[in-house]
């Protein structure tokens, strides 16, 4: 007890500390970027196939075109208790691939119930920021600590923020894919394919 009593009270006063405003020694600043994601969820009726048509599948296109999505999105579909499943999802690919992205194999968990008849199309998006910038709390650069200002990294970390692809690689980073460049040809080849099959001339 006497321990658990000695840990608060030090945490207690670091506490303190850090609402004093002490300036901080360390090499790296305290103003680290916060990635925050938001799930955008639309509920659509399928027909007897399980696939996304007729009014339902404008009304999807219309939303994901209204959200803009763009590199970083993740789509998915979740079809609930639905067995049927697979035709809403060659549907959603389809109009995600207008897009240039494609679906996602598993959706992320979502508040509410999926009514028998309907899927749900989960948009995932990842944003980065530092919210406790700026932060002109000193009003002097000088200090007896050997500490930073406390606007130290707020420039820097709100760029990297800004400038990243993919907020979510700031969590858990990227590994090094070497199959990416095979990837991007995909289009390419498919492209080629498709002129050779409709009989268009020219070029090499």
């Amino acid at each position: 007890m006497k321990v658990r009593n000695f840990l608060f009270a030090i945490l207690a006063g670091s506490t303190v500390a850090a609402c004093g405003g002490a300036p901080s020694s360390g090499l790296y600043s305290v103003h680290q970027p916060v990635v925050t994601r938001t799930n955008y969820v639309l509920d659509v009726n399928v027909d007897g196939n399980g696939a996304i048509s007729g009014r339902e599948a404008v009304r999807a296109a219309e939303w994901m075109e209204a959200l803009g999505l763009g590199y970083g999105d993740k789509i998915a579909i979740d079809a609930g208790d639905n067995r049927n499943g697979y035709g809403s999802k060659q549907s959603l690919a389809e109009m995600a691939s207008r897009h240039g992205m494609l679906i996602s194999e598993t959706a992320p968990v979502t508040p509410g119930y999926i009514a028998p008849g309907t899927v749900r199309i989960v948009v995932s998006r990842s944003t980065a920021a530092v919210p406790s910038c700026p932060d002109w709390s000193t009003s002097t650069d000088s200090n007896f600590n050997g500490g930073n200002h406390s606007n130290h990294g707020c420039a820097m970390n709100s760029n990297l923020a800004a400038m990243v692809a993919d907020p979510e690689d700031l969590v858990r980073g990227r590994e090094d894919n070497r199959n990416q460049a095979r990837d991007k040809t995909k289009a390419v080849d498919a492209y080629r394919a498709k002129a050779k099959t409709t009989g268009s001339a020219g070029g090499n």
